[in-house]
């Protein structure tokens, strides 16, 4: 695993920008995507510039996410160690390596077979596996698993996916952006009760779009 000094120096200064700049003050937050070398996840020609707060293309015509974005959907989760998380876009898999170095026992699932096999390749040479990884469609979610104390979307779906309610745990969290390609706002639903769900809005975003069933 080539994660030298100067990576390590980069990804530091990320941190404090994420922190000074983005407003990030959850700690284990920022001590996750400190230990998750965010350079190994995405093609070797963006390296230099991993550490910078910018999306970056990967297979299958998808993106990796902003290290802010990352950063706000981490911290909005409020994961503490051996919570039991539902990743919908495993994306080339960085998403997921910040989670597990939460200390969650993460199950993900990812649509396009590429980034099925980079990310389930990649993860485990990281030694940051997921408790379970599914080819699958994320609007389905993992029902054999559920429920889950969190549910994560990375990708933005124009329609709220009831399915990944059913999923929650009462007390359970599930970040989502929610609109259309072009006005996406990312919200939290905390589950009340089996029908009554808190619903909370942090602002505007930009993700790829959630697509039904699988694609090889």
């Amino acid at each position: 695993m080539n994660d030298s000094f100067l990576h390590k120096g980069k990804r530091r200064q990320l941190i404090q920008y994420l922190h000074d700049k983005v407003g990030i003050i959850d700690q284990k937050v920022l001590d996750a995507m400190n230990a998750v070398p965010r350079h190994l996840f995405i093609e070797s020609i963006f390296e230099d510039f991993a550490y910078e707060d910018r999306a970056f293309p990967i297979a299958a015509s998808q993106t990796i996410s902003h290290p802010s974005t990352v950063a706000e959907q981490s911290e909005l989760l409020h994961v503490t160690s051996g919570d039991k998380v539902l990743e919908i876009g495993t994306g080339s898999g960085y998403q997921a390596a910040v989670l597990v170095a939460l200390g969650a026992q993460v199950y993900t699932v990812e649509r396009q077979k590429d980034l099925f096999d980079f990310s389930s390749r990649k993860l485990r040479e990281l030694n940051l596996k997921p408790k379970f990884q599914s080819f699958g469609d994320g609007f389905a979610g993992l029902p054999t698993f559920a429920p889950f104390d969190r549910v994560i979307v990375t990708c933005g779906a124009e329609i709220l996916p009831t399915e990944l309610l059913k999923q929650l745990k009462t007390g359970g969290k599930m970040v989502i952006p929610l609109g259309k390609p072009d006005e996406q706002i990312l919200y939290r639903f905390t589950k009340i009760s089996e029908k009554e769900f808190e619903k909370e809005e942090f602002g505007a975003y930009k993700f790829v779009p959630m697509l039904n069933n699988t694609h090889k």
